[in-house]
């Protein structure tokens, strides 16, 4: 099969490479500078401080307990402690500032894949360093949940510009998944569900390719947790190239056949595949969470920036 990537294609915002997770330093360290450098100088000023316009509001969950002050609402009385103190007692409210975000992010071996400037493993490397900025200060903390089929990381939830740094590096250079492993996506995001955490934001960073056999533990996350799904994909996950005789592989079984790509091929290619993401975008969308489409041929931080533009005029709507 040819080359699809087309010639002289701009490079604009191109997450760096990192190798399928087989990198090292200097060149980590290098390729996410160059990442945190890129996602900085495009996003601070504009979205910083925003958490995507996703996060509970303030006040949302129960923290420690206070004597009761004139003027403090009651309906934070915390009885419990009012009765064992014999002096009425109020439940603070942890203060958004504090947000626990969570990443699920699917490594299967569907994201080793891209025809154009990167592959969709990259771009979900670029989500995450994304999403770790937005989640930056503050005292937010910050926990990944990676998952390639085979094996699942588990990075706990924590701050610090360090801790960040680590995250993202333990992402990178996450090793691909061996041929004939499928992804499992619906055990990733399951196991956001214990221990149980307070409540906060997931974010799920996949191609959304495989079966729909997630809804269930979605529904459970987006039940106490705010959502986002992050979807990356590749032109030819939707459309195949007209190239004639070609052999394709399925990057998850590892199965290769034979195909003429044809118009007839194409077409049907290309409806299956509109419907599936539709499927998904219904299934997501009915669990209450917002979806943000990022692709290997097109400007990822631009993408970005007008998905949360876009969510803050509809929340500015809203309170009108």
């Amino acid at each position: 099969m040819t080359d699809p990537r087309p010639a002289g294609r701009p490079a604009a915002n191109r997450p760096p490479s990192f190798q399928r997770g087989q990198i090292d330093d200097p060149k980590l360290s290098a390729a996410l500078r160059t990442l945190e450098l890129t996602v900085k100088r495009k996003l601070d000023g504009v979205l910083h401080g925003d958490h995507l316009g996703l996060i509970p509001g303030p006040g949302t969950e129960p923290g420690e307990s206070r004597e009761y002050q004139p003027g403090d609402d009651v309906r934070r009385m915390d009885w419990a402690v009012t009765a064992r103190t014999t002096h009425p007692h109020v439940r603070q409210m942890i203060a958004d500032r504090e947000l626990e975000t969570w990443l699920v992010i699917d490594m299967s071996a569907s994201l080793d894949f891209g025809t154009t400037v990167c592959e969709k493993r990259d771009l979900a490397v670029a989500a995450a360093a994304a999403i770790t900025f937005l989640n930056s200060g503050g005292g937010n903390r910050l926990g990944a949940i990676i998952s390639t089929g085979a094996t699942i990381t588990r990075v706990p939830a924590r701050s610090g510009r360090q801790h960040e740094q680590q995250l993202l590096r333990t992402i990178a250079t996450t090793p691909k998944a061996p041929v004939g492993v499928r992804g499992d996506l619906a055990t990733a995001i399951d196991a956001l569900r214990r221990p149980e955490r307070r409540r906060g934001m997931a974010v799920i960073i996949s191609d959304f390719l495989g079966p729909i056999n997630w809804t269930r533990p979605l529904r459970a996350i987006a039940a106490r947790h705010e959502v986002l799904a992050i979807e990356v994909l590749d032109p030819r996950d939707v459309e195949l190239p007209d190239v004639g005789d070609v052999v394709l592989q399925d990057a998850e079984t590892g199965v290769t056949r034979e195909f003429t790509i044809d118009a007839q091929l194409r077409d049907d290619f290309a409806k299956a595949a509109a419907a599936h993401r539709e499927e998904v975008s219904r299934t997501i969308r009915g669990c209450g969470a917002p979806v943000l489409t990022l692709r290997t041929d097109r400007d990822w931080i631009a993408d970005i920036v007008r998905f949360v533009e876009s969510r803050r005029r509809g929340a500015l709507a809203g309170r009108q």
